[in-house]
């Protein structure tokens, strides 16, 4: 059992935002770290994958639908990805940084201090491109969740770059947000868990990060990219909008 686990998403290989995280004194404490996917589709993919395996053991790797699409445009397996960036990133990676990524499991199971058995995944526990939400109703988490194991009391989930903590059929969902990506609000959105849970914001000179990007990425886009993403030019009711219809709920 582990007392505190940092858990880190979406961070979509932006090493500014990834940087700031990692050196938050709560992190350095933490007995471990999870990633919980889409971790290097972004403009800095490989400095991003670079930093996080120079971290060792202390961190364990869940692979994303965006992970998953990058080694696919590689290995030209799968569907072209709608993104240009992902196309991009892909070309930039090495085959230490490939066989990393095909090696990653969907899902991990930890005991967490007072909050017991904790599942982590990237969407949700069946799928990596699932979505569920902060308001999803009830019988859509007892069919995303159903499935599981009675004594996984508790479900982290990254994807839809928006933090929440919720019950959901007696299950606590955690998602802890984006730190590369995020909609609503700026900064890096990540969790700590144990004994409780703990959303935070790690917030960082978002002006210097994107001249940072655009400076040392060699994607066409990397300014404006970085411009749009990191200042969350996305609100959260324009993500929820988004995200709706792949909810399965009825149209309003």
């Amino acid at each position: 059992m582990v007392t505190r686990v940092a858990v880190l998403s979406d961070i979509h290989g932006v090493l500014p935002a990834l940087e700031a995280v990692l050196a938050e004194p709560d992190i350095g404490t933490a007995d471990h770290i999870v990633l919980t996917g889409d971790i290097a589709a972004g403009p800095q993919p490989a400095q991003v994958l670079d930093l996080l395996t120079g971290l060792g053991d202390r961190v364990s790797w869940i692979s994303g639908n965006a992970d998953r699409e990058l080694l696919e445009h590689r290995r030209g397996q799968g569907a072209t990805s709608p993104y240009p960036i992902t196309s991009w990133a892909a070309a930039q990676l090495r085959e230490d940084h490939l066989d990393r990524l095909g090696s990653l499991p969907r899902s991990l199971t930890l005991s967490v201090d007072v909050l017991g058995k904790v599942l982590f995944c990237h969407a949700t526990p069946r799928d990596d491109e699932e979505v569920v939400l902060v308001d999803s109703r009830l019988d859509r988490w007892n069919d995303v969740l159903g499935g599981l194991d009675a004594d996984i009391r508790t479900v982290v989930c990254g994807h839809t770059h928006m933090p929440f903590v919720r019950l959901a059929h007696g299950r606590l969902v955690i998602n802890p947000g984006s730190i590369g990506m995020p909609y609503g609000r700026t900064g890096a959105h990540w969790a700590l868990l144990g004994p409780g849970v703990e959303l935070r914001t790690t917030d960082f000179d978002v002006q210097a990060a994107v001249a940072r990007v655009g400076r040392d990425s060699s994607y066409p886009d990397a300014a404006e990219w970085a411009d749009y993403f990191l200042h969350a030019r996305a609100s959260d009711a324009d993500a929820l909008a988004a995200f709706a219809p792949r909810d399965g709920r009825d149209p309003a």
